[in-house]
């Protein structure tokens, strides 16, 4: 259990000794769309302003482990009036991530490569709404739950961060993960708005996008927890 978000060191790109077509469209191609670990916490306190040149009152998500971006391009194609940011550490899906809504011609999405345990070095109190969270990595060895990205100091930072009535959407393939982040839950301010240990055969599969991973999972018959929370 942990009161407070340990912080995490990653790698810088510009110390990279071999760059690759990746890191550099982060700082090339991408630049305008896409924050290496170094620039991306510049925008803190002003993504809307500075990044999409915007309104405060106009609605930015957050998606933590984009993964490859189905969903993250899917939110941003989809939902052109909300602006949405992106965070991931490995450089492919980074790039393949913030491509899809470029490609798609919509400039309401960013990324960022950063460790979401430094995440209060991105994001001001009150700066997003909705923030959606997954299939992170679960962690099942023993010693390592304490590297589970829902856990009681994260949803007191998000807490903190997100604009009342804002919600989390959490996935999990791993039901052991998803049980023990229910404990977490329980101790933060959150209301449970929606919880299943079987998504898709649950009374909110009709609204649910299914991402990428998720339909291997399916295809599988791995049951998928989810649970939705509301601030």
């Amino acid at each position: 259990m942990m009161d407070s978000l340990p912080r995490r060191r990653i790698n810088l790109t510009r110390t990279l000794p071999n760059p690759n077509r990746y890191t550099t469209a982060l700082e090339g191609e991408f630049s305008r769309y896409a924050f290496s670990e170094e620039r991306a916490p510049d925008n803190k306190g002003q993504w809307r302003s500075k990044v999409f040149e915007t309104g405060d009152d106009r609605p930015m998500d957050l998606e933590i482990g984009t993964g490859n971006g189905f969903h993250f391009g899917h939110r941003a194609i989809t939902f052109p009036n909300r602006c949405i940011v992106g965070i991931e550490i490995k450089y492919k899906p980074l790039f393949q991530a913030i491509r899809r809504p470029l490609k798609a011609g919509a400039k309401n999405a960013a990324m960022c490569r950063f460790h979401a345990f430094n995440i209060d070095d991105l994001f001001a109190d009150g700066e997003l709404n909705d923030v959606y969270i997954h299939f992170p990595d679960p962690w099942t060895s023993p010693k390592k739950p304490k590297n589970r990205i829902v856990n009681r100091a994260m949803l007191a930072t998000l807490h903190r961060m997100q604009r009342p009535g804002s919600m989390i959407e959490f996935k999990t393939d791993s039901r052991e993960a998803f049980l023990w982040c229910l404990e977490e839950i329980a101790a933060s301010p959150y209301k449970v708005e929606a919880r299943t240990l079987d998504l898709h055969r649950s009374e909110w599969a009709a609204g649910n996008f299914m991402t990428f991973f998720e339909s291997l999972f399916v295809k599988d018959g791995i049951e998928i927890n989810y649970i939705r929370l509301r601030r």
